[in-house]
């Protein structure tokens, strides 16, 4: 409220005023529409509209979303044609949403979402990509234009900057298709052999050419992990088991080149935490984490996910002990 009113005591032009409205307006939609499900563990599935039934990466994309349901997740996608269709068909009515923009040649959502009490529909762009990224905690890409690469590469500047939180990133295509592996070719030609990112960074995301194999990373990634939180420069780590002394020692050794200011060692909850009430039915790990090789804190992730005594199967993490995302 404090920043509305100096809005208005700066005489701000009325165009600018139009925009904070309408963005406001938008915000306060997505936040109804989710609440309702914020204990649900969501995906967000991107690619082409352009994509037609019938073809393979619509069947795949169709099955993934059917697979996560099934796992016991919701799916988000963009409410348009194509890819974003076929993922609303598999993940059916009941645990879809749809988040539609309004442009000049396109309007209608696609008939899977049309209706919905679960649709929104924005006029900006950037508030269409903070309630993708803000209520997501797994992203798929399929093969798409302008559009998906924007969303991908935003996504992906996010986990390596450190302004969202670790989640899995799966890249899907069907086998021979070549369309993510043409992509990360460029990717590793002109980025990483320029020096413009760093070999971990590659880490942040996976690439599979079957629904089951997508799936089944995204349900890995959170076998163990659970969720992260900053408090007084240093990283906490929840987890559903802590890594024996042994695996410590191994982890603290393999992943030095992060942790210069602290090793990984077991910590009861900050006093801030207690204060929040913030997962503190989880075990946790604090570390000294160095804040920018991000990557390899995901590889950290994947190795504290292969601790022994596991089970393989586990329940989907509970949104409400996630931070969410800076964006």
């Amino acid at each position: 409220m404090a920043s509305l009113l100096r809005i208005g005591v700066d005489e701000t032009e009325r165009g600018a005023v139009k925009v904070v409205n309408g963005a406001l307006r938008e915000l306060r939609r997505q936040f109804q529409v989710f609440a309702p499900y914020e204990h649900a563990p969501k995906v967000t599935v991107f690619g082409s509209a352009r994509t037609q039934p019938g073809t393979p990466p619509y069947e795949l994309a169709r099955e993934f979303a059917r697979l996560m349901v099934e796992a016991g997740w919701m799916v988000i996608t963009g409410a348009r044609p194509g890819i974003m269709q076929a993922a609303n068909e598999g993940a059916g009515r009941e645990h879809g949403f749809g988040l539609n923009i309004r442009l000049p040649f396109e309007q209608k959502p696609n008939p899977a979402v049309e209706g919905d009490e679960k649709l929104i529909n924005f006029r900006y762009f950037f508030t269409r990509k903070l309630a993708f990224v803000r209520e997501a905690y797994a992203f798929a890409f399929f093969p798409g234009g302008y559009g998906t690469m924007d969303e991908a590469f935003e996504t992906l500047t996010l986990l390596q900057t450190g302004k969202s939180d670790l989640h899995p990133i799966v890249l899907i295509d069907p086998a021979g298709d070549g369309y993510w592996k043409r992509w990360e070719r460029f990717l590793r030609a002109e980025l990483l052999d320029d020096r413009l990112i760093h070999e971990s960074d590659l880490a942040l995301y996976r690439h599979f050419h079957t629904a089951e194999d997508a799936v089944e990373e995204i349900r890995r990634f959170y076998r163990n992990y659970v969720s992260q939180r900053y408090v007084d420069g240093k990283l906490y780590l929840r987890v559903r088991k802590l890594p024996s002394e042994a695996e410590l020692d191994v982890l603290n050794e393999e992943f030095s080149d992060i942790l210069g200011s602290g090793p990984l060692r077991p910590a009861d909850p900050h006093e801030d935490e207690v204060a929040d009430g913030d997962s503190l039915e989880y075990p946790r790990l604090q570390a000294g984490f160095d804040k920018s090789g991000f990557g390899r804190l995901r590889l950290l992730v994947d190795r504290l996910n292969m601790i022994s005594g596991l089970d393989e199967a586990v329940a989907p993490p509970d949104p409400a002990a996630v931070p969410e995302p800076e964006v």
